[in-house]
């Protein structure tokens, strides 16, 4: 599990209700729409919006860890960060991938462990609305098994 400085708890909406908690040593990867692995779902993320890169970034992670609509911001890092995507690999990790524009930006970012602090939880109950018409592939089913059994 995530270790962080206060744990997050979810209210009866699923919402998360614990703020501006720091997280340690969290080990983050990128990814591009224009990899291979990404490519059938173009610049569109799980939450059906165009990823982002601006001031305001996308970012994908296990929802049953950082639910749909978290926002953090990488400590030492202006920009902020909102996990409005998942993806296969990252079910079980712990890790958050952060979105780049290009496979350079991707290659260079790598793999980095990093202090983040989460500005505002995301909801577990957003995330199941999201992933329950698509438990066919087995890790979504795998995250929203979590979400269930954590509730």
């Amino acid at each position: 599990m995530v270790s962080c400085s206060s744990t997050p708890s979810a209210n009866k909406s699923g919402n998360v209700v614990k703020s501006a908690t720091k997280i340690n040593s969290v080990r983050t990867t990128a990814y591009t729409h224009s990899e291979a692995d990404h490519i059938q779902y173009g610049a569109t993320t799980a939450t059906g919006e165009r990823l982002k890169y601006g001031r305001v970034r996308s970012a994908a992670t296990d929802w049953s860890v950082y639910p749909v609509g978290t926002l953090f911001q990488i400590e030492g890092e202006q920009n902020i960060y909102e996990v409005d995507d998942y993806g296969s690999a990252l079910v079980g990790t712990n890790t958050i991938d952060l979105y780049k524009p290009d496979k350079g930006e991707m290659r260079n970012w790598g793999v980095r462990s990093v202090n983040i602090r989460v500005l505002r939880w995301g909801s577990f109950s957003k995330s199941l609305a999201i992933m329950r018409d698509r438990t066919k592939n087995t890790h979504v089913r795998k995250m929203v098994q979590r979400i269930e059994q954590s509730s």
